[in-house]
């Protein structure tokens, strides 16, 4: 005699179960290290809305519900790259915060995004200087337009090779070209 151990519901039951498990412990969360350095970059800034118990990558807590960059004022935009051990990892490429009325300063903590392409904070209420530490970062572009922010512009940034775009206008800056 037969028995028969596992019927045909239950048991495609389970398998949709642990598919699901699997399909969701494979769509990877942003990096503990990026997700910290945002932290620290909100508060530089005074960006107060963003939810950490969201994911940064996602459009739900405050990260953006528009994440092309070109049309939207308020997004953290991520793309999922190939690690060593070909796992898909998400990472920041760009952080746009347009009309926030930010209080803040600008973070120095930027090149803790080694992925970051595009920042752009035009017409907020930021002030102090543009950090030297942006010139260890892999930036595309910058635009730091109508905010007020003092100071000169840091030798450093010459040595962003891939900076295609620095937009510094409508500030109070002392230089308008790199230190020498």
């Amino acid at each position: 005699m037969m028995t028969i151990l596992f019927s045909a519901p239950p048991l495609i039951s389970v398998l949709v179960l642990l598919c699901t498990t699997h399909f969701a412990a494979a769509s990877t969360l942003l990096p503990d290290d990026e997700v910290e350095a945002l932290r620290e970059i909100g508060e530089t800034l005074g960006k107060s809305d963003w939810d950490f118990n969201a994911d940064p990558c996602g459009v739900d807590g405050g990260w953006g519900d528009n994440k092309d960059i070109d049309a939207t004022s308020n997004a953290v935009t991520c793309q999922n790259f190939t690690d060593a051990d070909n796992n898909s990892v998400p990472h920041v490429i760009s952080i746009v915060l347009r009309n926030q009325s930010l209080p803040g300063s600008l973070p120095p903590q930027l090149f803790r995004l080694p992925y970051l392409k595009n920042f752009d904070v035009t017409r907020n209420y930021l002030n102090g200087i543009i950090p030297k530490e942006w010139g260890s970062t892999k930036l595309r572009n910058i635009s730091v337009v109508i905010n007020r922010l003092t100071g000169s512009i840091p030798k450093e940034l010459g040595n962003i090779s891939t900076l295609w775009e620095l937009n510094v206008e409508s500030n109070q800056l002392s230089e308008l070209f790199l230190q020498t």
